[in-house]
Order: structure tokens, then sequence, then C-alpha cells
């Protein structure tokens, strides 16, 4: 049993934890924020790219045109780009 001069000596920590609560920090919230924005992200933009209105090879290609043009226009970028990995006709 508690005496009176254990009481005294709880602080809220302790009240809470014998009630079977936790006491949130403020940032509690923000890792389950940014996973659910992360989530959200990956999953618009595959319905975006499965809905598209081109076909796969060319979607593919805008996107490879699109990428290169960004790296191209980096600074300090030198270098001649890889070689596609599209497969060649037998």
């Amino acid at each position: 049993m508690l005496s009176l001069k254990d009481l005294r000596n709880l602080d809220r920590d302790d009240v809470l934890d014998a009630l079977g609560l936790q006491r949130r920090g403020s940032t509690d919230w923000l890792l389950p924020a940014l996973t659910a924005l992360g989530v959200g992200l990956l999953v618009g933009a595959g319905l975006g790219l499965l809905l598209a209105p081109k076909a796969g090879n060319e979607l593919r290609d805008d996107l490879r045109e699109r990428l290169q043009g960004g790296l191209d226009a980096l600074p300090g970028r030198t270098g001649t780009p890889k070689a596609s990995r599209t497969p060649s006709a037998p």
C-alpha cells in the first residue's frame, strides 16, 4: 500500500503509468504522418502510371528522355550517357 509520503512524491508520469496510460510527446505524430504521406505518394504515382493514356513503351521513352534532360541540365555533368537497356532484336 502507498503511504501519504509516497503519494506526494508521485509525478504525472507515475500516475499515468499506474493507470496504464502513456504520455505522448509533441512529435510522436510525425513518423506515422510521413509514412502515410510516402505511401500515398507511391500509390498515387503508380495509379497515375497505370491509368496514363500512353502505351508502356511510349511512357518509358518519355520518362527516359525527361530524366536524361534533367541530368544534362545539372551543373558539372560531363561524359556520355550510358547505353540504354532496350533489348536488341535477334
